[in-house]
């Protein structure tokens, strides 16, 4: 007896229907790519539902295959509660079989508490309001569902000094955050490194990286800043975003030395909020 079919996600649909266009109009992804002006790579992300097309990219695909607006109005009544840079950062983190990340000042959102999330959002917003607060908290805290799948991504998590130093919400905020940190990385869900302010300049020091990795899909990689993010799927820029992690890692503590100085943090902020 076979179990149910897996319910598809809207991506996934839209995914599939371009992929039925495609092959109707007898192209191959790399004649839609050159349409479009894209690497076949990101047509293939499109196709299995892990990637949504811009606003251009959906109207220069509906030139590409004759249909008319189809895929540019299907893609303007897809609705996200993410911020339209990150969209598909958030939907295909959850697809991700490794994740490495890079945080230069604050903690990674899937590792943050939700009084760490709330101080952040708090501060991004000159007038912020109870409700919407809530709102960009519960999102974001529901991210890390992630780590309770029996598929859990390994997760990699490379923090520079920094990030300990800078208090965010108060002591208290702080050492609960910290002590989450640990907790996980003793607990094994993720991998734990430190970059110590003595290193002085390193790989990474320009700013954050998230790289992610997928069991049937070339690796990607995201960049971020002020309102604005950059996910990259170009195999030879992500190959030197890899090779950058790498050299900043070879820089950090180890895991254990790492650990070990998060929790002291922990402990002098736990000093200070008493």
């Amino acid at each position: 007896m076979t179990g149910s079919p897996k319910s598809r996600s809207i991506r996934q649909k839209y995914g599939e229907e371009l992929r039925i266009r495609r092959v109707a109009a007898g192209l191959t992804q790399e004649a839609v790519s050159e349409g479009v002006v894209c690497s076949p790579t990101l047509v293939s992300h499109w196709e299995a539902g892990r990637r949504l097309p811009s606003p251009d990219d959906a109207q220069r695909l509906d030139r590409v295959l004759g249909t008319d607006g189809f895929f540019a109005r299907w893609l303007h009544d897809l609705d996200t509660k993410y911020t339209q840079y990150f969209a598909p950062v958030a939907e295909l983190e959850q697809q991700a079989i490794e994740i490495r990340h890079y945080s230069v000042s604050l903690v990674p959102g899937l590792l943050q508490t939700r009084e760490y999330s709330r101080s952040v959002f708090r501060t991004s917003s000159p007038n912020p309001e109870d409700k919407e607060l809530d709102e960009a908290v519960a999102i974001r805290q529901a991210r890390a569902v992630l780590f309770e799948k029996p598929s859990r991504p390994q997760f990699w998590c490379l923090l520079d000094e920094a990030v300990l130093r800078r208090t965010v919400g108060g002591p208290k905020v702080m050492t609960d955050q910290l002590d989450k940190i640990a907790d996980m990385a003793e607990a094994g869900r993720l991998r734990l490194h430190v970059m110590p302010f003595i290193v002085g300049c390193h790989a990474l020091a320009e700013g954050m990286l998230f790289l992610m990795k997928f069991a049937d899909a070339p690796p990607l990689a995201y960049t971020e800043g002020v309102r604005m993010g950059h996910l990259m799927d170009d195999p030879a820029l992500v190959s030197k975003c890899q090779t950058a992690y790498d050299l900043a890692l070879s820089d950090a503590l180890s895991h254990a030395d790492s650990l070990a100085l998060v929790r002291a943090v922990a402990k002098e902020y736990a000093h200070a909020s008493n």
